[in-house]
């Protein structure tokens, strides 16, 4: 693999434009290539010319190649870089090509004007990141302390006149030099930690990456230098208190109508415990993407001073590349140091000592492909197109639709298998999405939250929706066969009971408590769900609002499920009719269920709207209470008819639809923007064809407004109004899916500008300082 496919597989996808432009650089390349080409050409015919005439010339002559073998071994100075010092003590580098009088000088002379560009860049983030991993780890300092204190307190409760003696390891912070980024020296500049740089061929690169965290070690000298940092306890404990974080019903309630500051017990300490344990490995994480960030574009760096070398036959490359050793991306140590501390302090205070337990806690499980899952879903999805064409024969054989009671058979049946046909299409909905994701590098996994090792990629959950596609059809044929096998005619109600098992299993593997079929995966989805419901009494992440989002596409989902409830509760299934709308309670459900998703989603902006303060989230809610609006009074006219109320679903569906599809194209996707570089798109986009993105809209807007046809009724004599209505709900669940690639696209875009690579987790403890203590006097 070259090494450019190496680069970009390994960058982080949020840091995209931090790195060096590679692929800029090798176009400059190219251009010089191009010239030299071209000018070698021009040249050859002249030098064929005076070929005879030289050889004539000389000889009779003896030719001694001393003196050109002597200038040859001279290198010559084909660059000279000067450091200009900006505010703050940054260094900017600037490069003088010295050969620009020569012919094509201008195009390798632009080609350093780029590379200077680069280096000036990479240091500046390499920099910015760096003091934001030190101020980061001076908070984790005092996270430290406070639960060092909080666990002497614990086991000793009445010792108060103690002090806290801390180790080095306890400290996440070494004592620097007066120099904040500390360097290594210009000994080693040929070295990438620990590399030669040169011998590092382009296809073990990506293998190298895994293996660029240092091991962790102590020094002697550090622990007879910080023995003696010692702190009062009491101290301690008079400024730390736990942070109040309203993400729980119960510290919500308590936030809202009452003090939730308690005093920090032992269940408190542990939750603590927990949560201090992911900021650690989060930070740990973050280092490490800092640590092959440097390595990465160091090693670009090398390989392009080898390409220009190669193309323009000068040497230039070990000028450069000291330059390059010697600035703060090549010689800073503060990354190394820091992991080395972040590993021997979660070590020692979270895994026991047990340093093979702390680092497998602290690294990324790295994902494994299983050819078994790639098999199965080939598997399933032929089962699938069988069991497809295994029904349409079935009923084509017995002419169900031709008899008098397939009508009313197949009206009944139905509904209750397009309960798992709505699931199955929107998880392969959900599979494409996370395979084009993959493929124009959104991390989803990252906007999720996802725990890394454990998410589902696009072939497990095609594999999953292929399997309930099979098992959904088997119980659907089994369901004919039954029904039409005389011998079955005194167990009518066997072949009723088929579907509610089916609803059973798929909810027993759901809830299924061990691990087995992606355990964790089906967890995440039960605490989002869970979350949705209970809005606005959690915190409102983006994985419960994308869910809530998704489950107001599945409302003829959720009416199915609530007919399973009257089909067999009320026992419907043993007449075999399907009399659901006659009884009140049925039809006063029909309104609450449509209602359900968009209340939701609509107690999830207020929330937000009360924590983040900002008014786009009351419009957001203002547009979900349009809808609900809508949707009562179409559901309304649905049950009742009448020309007033048809008036009425009319202007409210009119009104939601034109909100809900400019929310969609303006501000969820982030598009029609007139003045962006892409006329009417906007400025970055990761989907190379920009017709793509005026097809999404134009798609998004038919597929809104296709929900009008359940108030409009157009007279369409040959579909059932259930197959209407069934057709209607899958092309929204279509647009959902095309709605979510470019809602997620939009969010890691965002992401990117702000080069927001790690989620944010928040600290258990509040630590008063000093200065807090004045503001409050």
């Amino acid at each position: 693999m070259k090494f450019g496919k190496i680069f970009k597989k390994q960058m982080v996808p949020e840091w995209v434009e931090a790195y060096v432009d590679y692929n800029g650089l090798k176009r400059v390349l190219k251009e010089i290539r191009s010239y030299k080409h071209s000018k070698l050409t021009r040249a050859a015919s002249r030098v064929s010319q005076q070929a005879e005439a030289l050889h004539r010339s000389f000889s009779g002559l003896s030719f001694h190649p001393r003196h050109s073998e002597r200038a040859g071994d001279i290198e010559d100075q084909v660059i000279k870089v000067d450091t200009v010092q900006e505010e703050g003590s940054r260094k900017l580098y600037e490069t003088k090509f010295l050969k620009k009088s020569e012919e094509g000088g201008e195009f390798e002379e632009s080609f350093f004007k780029k590379l200077d560009e680069n280096l000036n860049k990479v240091n500046k983030f390499y920099r910015d990141k760096v003091k934001e991993v030190i101020e980061e780890a001076a908070l984790l300092d005092k996270q430290m302390d406070a639960l060092i204190a909080l666990r002497v307190k614990m086991q000793k409760p009445d010792v108060d006149n103690l002090n806290l003696e801390k180790h080095p390891s306890d400290k996440v912070v070494v004592d620097t030099s007066d120099n904040t980024m500390r360097t290594q020296g210009t000994a080693n500049t040929d070295m990438v930690h620990g590399i030669e740089r040169t011998n590092i061929p382009e296809e073990e690169a990506s293998h190298i990456m895994a293996d660029i965290v240092p091991v962790s070690h102590t020094n002697g000298d550090e622990e007879e230098a910080s023995i003696g940092d010692k702190q009062d306890l009491r101290e301690i404990l008079e400024r730390v208190k736990m942070n109040d974080v309203l993400e729980s019903p119960i510290t919500t309630l308590k936030g809202v109508f009452g003090d939730s500051n308690e005093p920090i017990s032992k269940k408190g300490l542990k939750k603590g415990e927990e949560q201090l344990r992911l900021v650690f490995s989060e930070f740990y994480q973050k280092l490490r993407r800092l640590k092959e960030y440097s390595f990465m574009n160091l090693l670009a760096f090398s390989k392009i001073m080898k390409k220009y070398e190669k193309i323009a036959s000068r040497n230039a490359s070990r000028n450069y590349m000291k330059i390059v050793d010697n600035s703060l991306i090549g010689s800073s140590d503060e990354v190394n140091r820091l992991l080395e501390r972040v590993e021997v302090t979660f070590v020692k205070h979270f895994s026991s000592g047990n340093r093979r337990e702390g680092m497998k806690c602290l690294r990324p499980k790295i994902k494994r492909e299983r050819h078994r899952v790639t098999f199965f879903s080939g598997f399933f999805s032929g089962c699938s197109i069988a069991l497809v064409i295994a029904v349409v024969f079935k009923i084509e054989s017995r002419k169900i639709m031709e008899k008098n009671y397939g009508t009313e058979y197949m009206a009944n049946i139905i509904p209750l298998y397009s309960l798992f046909g709505f699931i199955i299409l929107h998880m392969l909905m959900y599979s494409a999405n996370i395979y084009f994701w993959k493929r124009y590098r959104v991390n989803y996994t990252f906007i999720f939250g996802f725990k890394q090792g454990t998410e589902l990629g696009d072939r497990e959950v095609f594999l999953v929706s292929t399997g309930l596609a099979v098992l959904a059809f088997v119980c659907f044929l089994l369901n004919l066969q039954l029904d039409m096998d005389w011998r079955m005619k005194h167990h009518k109600t066997l072949p009723e009971v088929i579907p509610l098992c089916l609803a059973t299993i798929v909810l027993f593997i759901l809830f299924c408590p061990f691990n087995i079929i992606y355990r964790s995966s089906r967890f995440f989805f039960i605490r989002s769900l869970f979350h949705c419901i209970c809005a606005p009494l959690y915190e409102v992440t983006l994985p419960d609002f994308f869910l809530g989002d998704h489950l107001t596409s599945q409302i003829q989902a959720i009416r199915s499920f609530e007919l399973f409830i009257c089909y067999y509760g009320l026992g419907e299934y043993l007449q075999r009719q399907n009399k659901c709308h006659s009884h009140g309670v049925y039809n006063a459900f029909y309104f609450v269920v449509a209602v359900i998703p968009y209340w939701l989603r609509f107690l999830q902006c207020i929330r937000r709207l009360c924590e983040e303060k900002e008014s786009v989230h009351g419009y957001n809610a203002l547009k979900y209470m349009l809808t609900i609006i809508a949707v009562i009074v179409r559901t309304a006219y649905e049950l009742k008819k009448g020309r007033t109320w048809m008036i009425l679903a009319l202007v409210s569906s009119g009104v939601a639809t034109g909100m809900n599809t400019f929310w969609d194209i303006v501000i969820d996707w982030g598009l029609l923007r007139k003045h962006s570089k892409n006329p009417y798109l906007r400025d970055k986009l990761l989907v190379p064809h920009k017709s793509v993105y005026f097809a999404a809209m134009v798609v998004n807007v038919i597929l809104r407004v296709a929900w009008m046809q359940l108030v409009l009724e157009f007279n369409l004599k040959s579909l059932h109004k259930i197959a209407v209505t069934s057709i209607i709900s899958c092309l929204e669940i279509i647009r959902r899916g095309i709605w979510s690639f470019f809602r997620l696209e939009n969010e890691h875009l965002n992401n990117v500008g702000k080069y927001r690579a790690f989620k944010s987790v928040p600290h258990p403890f509040h630590y008063y300082d000093d200065d807090d203590v004045d503001k409050d006097d």
